[in-house]
């Protein structure tokens, strides 16, 4: 995979970013206290450069054609102006190839916002089945092309509002507009979405449009966030990261992840979905809270135990500043997977306990 940069590089190392790559790409980790960042998401306004996420335009008569076949989630009843998601491009055996938000453009245009891991996969993926069933579209990589901003906090309307975005007040949960200026600049998309449990607003635009962006949200008070931030509040939510949490080899019912409508027959990926359906699952996703006051981290590949038997794996761990513990997303057995269950957690060849518990780890305000 080439390496690449987010194009606000410089003005995150100005900001004193501690820079790092993620997916193959350098940005931001954090702006030198993560903890303080995910604190101030929760309880004020915080904002993170996403630009690391993969943006690819569907355009022509056949796209939505195209779509409905590739998706498990119904989108026949979608509006234009509105986010279907999360939803996720499965592969022949139900696995994930990508979990993704579609955003209903008009007028046979859509847009997608994947995973950075998966840029080049998922367009490519497209392309293939475009020439396979003869789809009129056209497929457009949009990630170089613009930068994405997520402001995201119970704050994050009055500083929407601040920024002069009052149209976009009114959005609803997964709605978005298009064509949009600031200070004389146009910005392509504003939506009410993120990834972190809280209320906020995802922008795209040219990169130096979103710059300008960024540093007037943070002059108005927005606490500059990194992606160490952002994964440990995806974490609290038990939101998913692609190639931690799931892959190629996970399919939606092992990861308790809805990305499909059960009415929904005929995508690809479908007849593996259904006979799983029927069969059932030999691994489910859970999370784990540790014991207050252990404060080692449970991290991908650490074994969970019950007595001497190893019923799972952890995926994904970290410490949760609002909880003041550790905790983690894993898979059990699913003979294994009750909620209560006291389990221990091998880190560095010592258990460590915690219970098995159902997401989010902190209630939603």
């Amino acid at each position: 995979m080439k390496m690449r940069e987010v194009p606000l590089l410089n003005l995150h190392k100005a900001l004193g970013a501690s820079l790092g790559i993620f997916a193959g790409v350098k940005t931001a980790m954090d702006y030198g206290n993560a903890l303080e960042e995910h604190i101030a998401v929760r309880n004020s306004v915080g904002v993170f450069d996403i630009t690391h996420m993969g943006r690819i335009a569907i355009k022509g008569p056949d796209a939505y054609d195209l779509l409905n076949y590739l998706v498990p989630k119904d989108i026949s009843k979608s509006q234009e102006g509105r986010m279907i998601g999360p939803t996720a491009f499965l592969n022949e055996k139900a696995g994930f190839k990508d979990d993704v938000m579609l955003y209903n453009m008009g007028n046979d245009n859509w847009m997608l916002v994947c995973n950075a891991i998966n840029i080049e996969k998922i367009y490519s993926w497209l392309k293939q089945w475009t020439q396979k069933i003869s789809a009129r579209v056209t497929i457009e990589n949009l990630t170089e092309t613009y930068a994405m901003l997520a402001i995201q906090g119970p704050k994050s309307a009055d500083l929407i509002s601040t920024l002069g975005f009052e149209n976009a007040l009114d959005l609803k949960h997964l709605q978005f507009i298009t064509d949009l200026e600031y200070k004389g600049e146009k910005v392509f998309l504003i939506s009410r979405s993120g990834w972190t449990g809280e209320d906020g607003f995802e922008i795209i635009a040219k990169p130096n449009v979103a710059e300008c962006i960024l540093k007037e949200a943070i002059k108005k008070g927005a606490r500059p966030c990194g992606l160490i931030a952002r994964d440990s509040l995806r974490l609290e939510m038990g939101f998913v990261l692609y190639d931690n949490d799931i892959d190629e080899n996970t399919t939606p019912l092992e990861a308790r992840y809805w990305v499909f409508t059960p009415s929904k027959t005929g995508y690809v990926g479908y007849e593996a979905l259904a006979k799983q359906l029927e069969e059932g699952v030999k691994r489910v996703k859970i999370g784990i809270r540790m014991k207050k006051g252990i404060r080692v981290i449970p991290r991908r590949g650490y074994e969970i135990v019950v007595g001497n038997k190893t019923v799972g794996k952890v995926t994904s761990g970290t410490f949760s500043p609002i909880l003041r513990r550790s905790i983690a997303m894993g898979y059990v057995n699913s003979t294994h997977a009750l909620m209560g269950l006291e389990v221990k957690v091998i880190i560095r060849g010592k258990k460590y306990p915690g219970k098995l518990v159902d997401f989010p780890f902190i209630k939603k305000r």
